[in-house]
């Protein structure tokens, strides 16, 4: 799509821009972290289940390529962008509040000796919350990527999606924060320790909060009657004849092993680390509550620093961010891994420290490959699959992990050994994900790498 010759967004419109992705921090940290403590640790439902729901927009996210692709070529009500992304995200909203009372309705039946009889209607609710969740989250992501593009220029893309994606990493820490104060420790609430009233008001509070800041950081980004500019018509052959580039060499075969080994398994822990506290340690739903922000306030500290020296320092190359990022996590499950088998509950902060770190500086680094094993002149088929390999991969991960911690509990009926065999995987997974990003060697020196705006690009859709 062409550029609009007036595209200018200043500083301060960034910052507003980037407010939307505050709040897409903050809803995953609801659905993958809170919603799942309360469903598996204190309800005791099954976390493949759970982590299935959780991981479903994974799986849908091609959709949103479709929704990109459409909003290039057409305008709804005069708008591109807009409608899609303000689309999905009522979407999104509405499956929180739904979610919310479904949410509430188990804790009630739960506090009151009733569990075992939950009508279909409970279970239809939730599956369609996270359905219509997943949708609106495949349709606004992609087009809200595309929005920025429009309305940056050339020279500000990378500001512009860099500091996007930073507001990201913050509303991963925002959100534990702000859950654990929303959702505290009730005496009165029995074994459960919250009340299915504060739940509903968690979850009802949170939407219309998140709609405020989806809705205004958006108003006034997108002029009425934009035109579509038309797409190529022969991009099929191409794209499978790009693809196919991918398995014959040697270097980019050997990248989409690592990309896809270190995503599944670096986000394996995704849906069991808050109820392997709960369970394992008894630690309150209001303590668990904040460890997306004690990994997310890692996490955005090691990609400042190493954001900051890479331009500075020659030893920060994108091939040893990625190894030194693959180090530290290797290091944050085994110390997982640990303090579950040995029941080491002190283990678990240094664990969350390291989790954030080697999540940081390995996006960086790993980001950064995918920049450069993408050929001039067709990054943006490149960098698509990448993104799509990325997306799978960590759905895959997200799910795997409760399947993995199910089935092993059923197995030893042990909670240390269930949860530490997830992190154990973690780390054998991770470790030959290592191994093949050893066998990548740069071979082509000449090649020249991708801007700073497409880096920060795809950052951010990788995050979302």
């Amino acid at each position: 799509m062409k550029q609009s010759r007036n595209a200018d967004l200043s500083k301060g419109r960034n910052l507003k821009l980037a407010l939307f992705h505050l709040g897409s921090g903050m809803v995953d940290v609801l659905a993958t972290g809170v919603w799942n403590r309360i469903m598996v640790a204190d309800l005791g439902f099954s976390a493949a289940f759970v982590g299935l729901l959780t991981g479903l927009r994974y799986f849908l996210a091609p959709l949103g390529v479709l929704a990109g692709r459409y909003s290039d070529t057409h305008t709804v009500g005069g708008y591109r962008r807009l409608i899609w992304i303000w689309l999905g995200r009522a979407m999104m909203a509405v499956s929180t509040v739904t979610l919310g009372f479904a949410t509430a309705e188990l804790v009630s039946r739960a506090q009151a000796g009733a569990a075992d009889a939950i009508p279909w209607v409970i279970w239809l609710a939730l599956v369609m919350s996270f359905l219509l969740f997943s949708l609106g989250s495949a349709l606004s992501g992609t087009t809200f990527l595309a929005l920025i593009h429009d309305r940056a220029a050339e020279h500000q893309r990378g500001r512009a999606v860099g500091l996007v994606w930073t507001f990201l990493l913050l509303g991963f820490a925002a959100g534990g924060v702000f859950f654990s104060i929303m959702l505290p420790h009730s005496a009165d609430a029995g074994a459960i320790g919250f009340t299915a009233q504060s739940v509903l008001n968690l979850f009802v509070v949170t939407a219309g909060v998140l709609s405020l800041i989806w809705f205004l950081s958006l108003l006034g980004e997108e002029r009425r009657n934009s035109s579509a500019s038309a797409s190529a018509s022969n991009e099929g052959l191409s794209l499978r004849r790009d693809l196919a580039l991918v398995w014959r060499s040697r270097r980019m075969r050997f990248f989409l092993y690592y990309l896809t080994l270190s995503m599944l398994f670096a986000f394996l822990q995704d849906t069991v680390l808050e109820p392997f506290a709960g369970q394992l340690f008894d630690m309150g739903a209001h303590v668990t509550n904040r460890f997306s922000a004690y990994w997310g306030g890692m996490a955005i500290i090691a990609s400042f620093v190493v954001l900051y020296f890479a331009g500075r320092h020659p030893l920060f190359t994108n091939g040893n961010l990625s190894r030194g990022g693959i180090i530290i996590l290797l290091l944050a499950y085994a110390v997982f891994a640990l303090s579950s088998l040995g029941e080491a509950r002190q283990l678990v902060t240094p664990g969350l420290v390291l989790l954030g770190v080697g999540l940081g500086i390995w996006n960086i680094g790993t980001l950064g490959l995918m920049m450069e094993l993408s050929p001039n002149g067709r990054a943006g088929t490149f960098l698509g699959f990448w993104t799509l390999c990325v997306t799978l991969a960590r759905g895959a991960g997200v799910a795997g992990g409760g399947m993995m911690r199910d089935l092993v509990l059923i197995l030893s009926g042990q909670h240390a050994i269930a949860y530490g065999s997830v992190f154990c995987c973690g780390f054998v997974g991770l470790l030959v994900a290592f191994l093949a990003l050893r066998q990548i060697r740069q071979t082509d020196p000449g090649a020249s790498l991708r801007t700073d705006a497409e880096v920060a690009t795809v950052l951010s859709h990788s995050m979302e």
